[in-house]
């Protein structure tokens, strides 16, 4: 009876159908509460379903009952990882490997564990990735969970939760920039909700009087205060960043998106109090796809999180 409950279950995994798996998994463990092949296999059914803490109650169940067999360290790594305890998972394969020093497997989820270890503590978008939040947050939403359902969506968000820096290769994605305002828990408008409407780097617009509005009669001005150097060399420095960004957007216009990145560059070196020349630079830096260059500098980040908020 255990066999058949199993055998059922490896069916259920091999077709997607993950939470039958662990049912039949689970109508199996009660028929044979000690086979540590059960758990193992339950422990893989959990972590497809992004339960790591239950993936991780099988698989130290598994080590526990048969602490030779390399293969439920893997199982125990695997759920180490998907919660986010890098340095947990680490050794759970190390472990693996002081049994089978030869199991591809292990190796593979050792390069990926200590990959994703140097890569949460390189960027800053890193702990945003790890863990069962991440997951808990996508399930929540209506519309990334529908995503959850589709195989490349899953490897995709496995494959930047593992290594955040990839987020570069799949923001083309819209399903990822919805995933990304959900996981900045922002809002953010993509080619679905917003087809027919373009983006453009906004530019001041001059006051514009009403046709039939008369010139008011000047007052005479009051006698202009003095100002003191500080203040002339800070309205010198605002005006030449405003310079700067006018002409970071002719740049934009023309495709010359490098000398537009140095000349938001430059106004944000002379006035780093205004926002717009934060968002200039970085829906170049996200349009060229250099997201590295973003991760490097935290006002970026901020700047695109205002960016999603006001839907651009």
């Amino acid at each position: 009876m255990a066999e058949e409950a199993k055998a059922k279950g490896n069916a259920a995994f091999a077709a997607g159908n993950f939470n039958e798996a662990v049912e039949h998994f689970s109508e199996a463990i009660k028929l044979s509460p000690t086979n540590h092949v059960l758990y193992s296999n339950r422990s893989a059914a959990y972590a497809s379903l992004h339960q790591y803490d239950k993936a991780l109650e099988d698989g130290q169940r598994t080590v526990e009952l048969k602490p030779d067999w390399s293969k439920g360290y893997s199982r125990l790594g695997a759920a180490f990882v998907g919660l986010g305890r890098f340095d947990d998972a680490i050794s759970a394969y190390k472990k693996g490997l002081d049994i089978d020093p030869n199991n591809d497997a292990l190796k593979s989820g050792l390069a990926d564990a200590e990959s994703a270890s140097l890569s949460r503590a390189q960027s800053p978008f890193g702990d945003m990735f790890q863990g069962p939040e991440m997951w808990a947050k996508l399930t929540a939403d209506p519309a990334t969970r529908t995503y959850l359902q589709q195989p490349d969506f899953v490897r995709m968000m496995q494959d930047v939760q593992k290594n955040p820096s990839n987020l570069n290769l799949y923001l083309k994605d819209q399903r990822v920039m919805e995933a990304l305002g959900v996981l900045l828990n922002v809002k953010i408008r993509t080619p679905s909700s917003a087809a027919e409407e373009n983006v453009e780097v906004p530019e001041p617009q001059p006051d514009r009087k009403r046709p039939a509005e008369a010139e008011p009669v000047r007052e005479p001005e009051p006698e202009a205060m003095e100002v003191t150097d500080e203040e002339r060399e800070a309205r010198e420095r605002k005006a030449q960043a405003q310079k700067e960004k006018e002409a970071g957007n002719a740049a934009y216009k023309k495709k010359d998106f490098e000398t537009a990145i140095a000349h938001y560059s430059k106004a944000i070196e002379l006035d780093d109090t205004d926002i717009s020349f934060l968002t200039n630079r970085a829906a170049v830096y996200l349009e060229t796809g250099q997201v590295n260059s973003i991760f490097r500098c935290r006002h970026d980040l901020l700047a695109i999180a205002f960016m999603i908020c006001r839907g651009l």
